[in-house]
């Protein structure tokens, strides 16, 4: 029965102890002259630094992009969720009276979260955005911010008016 030889750096599975000496002595009887001697230095070429010869064995990638895909594939996006006509009716209610308000130069600051449909693949996300209200585009069917935003209305699924509404402002 051979036994595995486990130590040294030969580690070769199968191979006995006796084998392993006898490949050893070999190696040495061979390459003996030159084994302890200093790695040749030339002259005439100077010596990568490490980071470039290390690029050498860095992984060759065939398929150029793929992993920029698999990312892509892997980025989760939301669902765009339906409105209940509640819903729509509240936001509705509330962006008329932003229009109202607007409309007779009274500052307002609004909180809206609204969908922004991915680029790339199917579904979106939810983003927020606060600030002072610009204008409501009733052709383009936006909410403008002061700060450049356009929000489109359509994909509008909560606003508020910062400081809420007050009572004599509601219901004229």
């Amino acid at each position: 029965m051979t036994q595995q030889a486990t130590t040294g750096w030969h580690n070769v599975v199968g191979a006995t102890p006796d084998e392993l000496r006898r490949a050893e002595i070999e190696s040495l009887v061979r390459y003996g002259d030159i084994i302890d001697l200093p790695a040749p230095v030339s002259r005439r070429h100077p010596r990568q630094p490490a980071d470039v010869r290390a690029a050498q064995f860095a992984p060759f990638a065939a398929l150029v992009g793929y992993g920029d895909e698999v990312r892509e594939t892997a980025r989760l996006t939301e669902e765009r969720r339906e409105l209940e006509e509640d819903e729509k009716r509240e936001i509705d209610e509330v962006l008329q009276e932003i229009a109202r308000l607007l409309a007779s130069h009274t500052p307002i600051t609004v909180r809206v979260r609204y969908f922004v449909p991915d680029a790339r693949k199917a579904g979106g996300s939810y983003v927020e955005a606060a600030g002072a209200a610009r204008r409501i585009d009733a052709y383009r069917r936006t909410l403008a911010l002061a700060d450049g935003t356009m929000i489109p209305i359509a994909d509008i699924v909560h606003v508020d008016v910062e400081g809420g509404l007050r009572s004599d402002d509601a219901g004229a």
